[in-house]
């Protein structure tokens, strides 16, 4: 049994929560207002002192937490993740891709929007998010245009980390229907074995 300290609306947590699913690891939830500060008590900072959900802690005692750590770890020895050489290589790019150039604009954007609810008094930054995240949609889009998969061994943790918060950006103001590969691929995704998306 793992037990998974989250927010269920993040798509880091679901991260979390999909991979250890698919892996045949039953798990205890526990809810974490982030927006709300409980990520910032001692008793979560203690847990995790980078202050931030999810945690993954296992019956062992261990404590994981970084999303993409999360997905890597407990994939290894699965076919959604390679093992070592190139093609481990090219799914860790995209996992890179998807924290330093999709993640800060699109998770952003939809936090403001549909949870804090502050587009107005934001309205600079989500502009920023809306043309980082516009970049980020078409650098996926660039590729399955002419792939089924982020990688060629796909599907792969590198597609559950894009699909996390691309599945639901729209509700960060981004239209999808603009990018029609990236729609496809978006229900190529959905159509997966055990898969569960937000929503």
């Amino acid at each position: 049994m793992a037990t998974v300290y989250g927010m269920t609306p993040s798509g880091n947590c679901w991260k979390a929560v999909q991979i250890l699913r698919l892996t045949g690891h039953p798990i205890r939830w526990v809810e974490v207002d982030t927006n709300g500060g409980e990520t910032r008590t001692p008793a979560f900072l203690h847990r995790n002192p980078m202050g931030k959900v999810p945690v993954v802690e296992t019956e062992d005692g261990n404590v994981f937490v970084e999303s993409n750590a999360i997905l890597a770890h407990f994939a290894e020895g699965t076919p959604w993740l390679p093992p070592p050489g190139l093609a481990r290589t090219r799914v860790f790019e995209w996992l890179f891709y998807e924290q330093y150039s999709h993640e800060p604009y699109i998770a952003v954007a939809r936090n403001i929007r549909a949870y804090l609810r502050t587009t107005k008094a934001e309205a600079e930054r989500l502009e920023r998010c809306r043309e980082g995240g516009e970049r980020a949609l078409g650098v996926m889009e660039e590729r399955l245009m002419r792939h089924d998969w982020l990688t060629e061994p796909g599907p792969t943790i590198a597609d559950l980390a894009l699909f996390a918060y691309t599945h639901v950006a729209d509700e960060g103001g981004f239209d999808l229907q603009r990018w029609p590969a990236l729609s496809a691929w978006i229900a190529r995704v959905r159509a997966l074995p055990g898969i569960v998306p937000l929503r």
